[in-house]
C-alpha cells in the first residue's frame, strides 16, 4: 500500500511537472489587453507617435528651418511657393518666404507640449487637492472645495488672457497658466473618488497601525486614483490643445517666431482670399489628426480601464 501510494505521488508529481502553469494577471495587464483590442485607440497611438517623431526628428530632415526665409520667394507664394521638392519646401512657403513644412513640425510641438504639460501641472495640483479634501473631510473638505467653485466661476478666457496680458506672452507662462485652469474639475473627480477610497479596509488597517495620514494619502489613496487619474489626463490634452490654438488664433499665445497649429491656421486663413490654400491646409490636416488620435486614445484608455468592464 506504502509503495502504492508513492508510486502515485511521484506520477501527480510527474504530470504536474509537466503542466504549464497559469500566471494571474494584474490590472494593468488586463488593460493593456483590453486597449490593443481597440483598433481606433491602437492605430491613433500609433498615428500620434508618428507624429511626435516626425515632429522631433523632421527638423533634421528638413532643407529650411522654421524661421529662415527664402528671399526669392517672399511675397509670391501664390506664384512659386507651391509645395514642391525640387527647393525643399515640401508644404510651400507662408506669406513671408518661410518654409511651412518646417513651420509646421514646429508648431506640432508646441502644441504637443502645450497639452501633455498643461496636463501634467493641472493633474498634478488637482489631484493632491482633491485627495486632500476628500481625506480629510468635514470643514477642511467644506472649505477646499467651496474655493474650487468659487475658481470654477471665474471665466476661465478671461484668466487666461490677464495673465497673459500682466506676466507677458511667453511660452512659459502660457505653458502654466493653460495648466493651472485645469485642475478644478480634476480635484472634484478626485475628490469623489476619495471619499469612496477612505473607508476601504485596507485604509482602516493602516490607521489602525498607526501610520500618518500624509502617508496614507501618497501610499494608499492616491496609487488607487492612478486609473482614472490616467484617463482623465488623456481627455484633457485636446482640450488643453484646443484652448491654446484659440488663443494663438487670437494672437495672444505663442509669438514669433515660434508657432503652434492655433497660429498657423490663423496664417493660413488670412491666406486662403489670395489662393493660397496649403497654408491652411496642412497646419489643420496635423490639428484634425492630432485631435481626433487624442480623443480616440482617451476613449480606449476609458474603456480599458473601466474597472466594471
Amino acid at each position: 500500500m506504502i509503495a502504492l501510494n508513492k508510486q502515485k505521488r511521484e506520477k501527480t508529481v510527474e504530470i504536474l511537472s509537466n503542466v504549464d502553469l497559469v500566471k494571474g494577471r494584474s490590472l494593468w495587464q488586463d488593460a493593456a489587453v483590453r486597449f490593443r483590442k481597440n483598433k481606433a485607440a491602437f492605430v491613433s497611438v500609433i498615428i500620434l507617435a508618428l507624429m511626435a517623431l516626425l515632429a522631433v526628428f523632421g527638423p533634421y530632415i528638413s532643407v529650411w528651418s522654421y524661421e529662415e526665409i527664402d528671399w526669392g520667394l517672399i511675397g509670391d507664394a501664390k506664384a512659386n511657393g507651391q509645395p514642391s521638392i525640387e527647393n525643399g519646401h515640401y508644404f510651400g512657403v507662408d506669406n513671408l518666404g518661410r518654409d511651412l513644412f518646417a513651420r509646421t513640425l514646429q508648431g506640432t510641438q508646441i502644441s504637443l507640449m502645450v497639452g501633455l504639460i498643461g496636463a501634467v501641472v493641472a493633474v498634478s495640483i488637482g489631484l493632491f487637492w482633491g485627495a486632500i479634501a476628500g481625506y480629510a473631510g468635514g470643514r477642511v473638505d467644506n472649505i477646499m472645495m467651496r474655493i474650487v467653485d468659487i475658481l470654477m466661476s471665474i471665466p476661465s478666457m478671461f484668466v487666461i488672457i490677464i495673465a497673459l496680458a500682466v506676466l507677458g506672452k511667453s511660452i512659459i507662462v502660457l505653458f502654466i497658466v493653460i495648466g493651472a485652469i485645469g485642475w478644478m474639475d480634476m480635484a472634484r473627480i478626485v475628490r469623489g473618488q476619495t471619499l469612496a477610497i477612505k473607508n476601504k479596509e485596507y485604509i482602516e488597517a493602516a490607521k489602525s497601525l498607526g501610520v500618518s495620514d500624509q502617508t496614507i494619502i501618497t501610499r494608499h489613496v492616491i496609487p488607487n486614483l492612478m486609473g482614472i487619474t490616467v484617463i482623465y489626463t488623456s481627455i484633457m490634452v485636446p482640450s488643453l490643445i484646443l484652448t491654446e490654438s484659440f488663443i494663438s488664433f487670437l494672437g495672444l499665445g505663442i509669438q514669433e517666431p515660434l508657432t503652434s497649429w492655433g497660429a498657423l491656421i490663423n496664417e493660413g486663413a488670412g491666406q486662403m482670399q489670395y489662393g493660397v490654400p496649403w497654408q491652411l491646409g496642412f497646419p489643420l490636416a496635423f490639428f484634425v489628426v492630432g485631435l481626433y488620435c487624442l480623443i480616440f486614445i482617451g476613449d480606449g484608455l476609458r474603456d480599458a480601464l473601466d474597472p466594471k468592464d
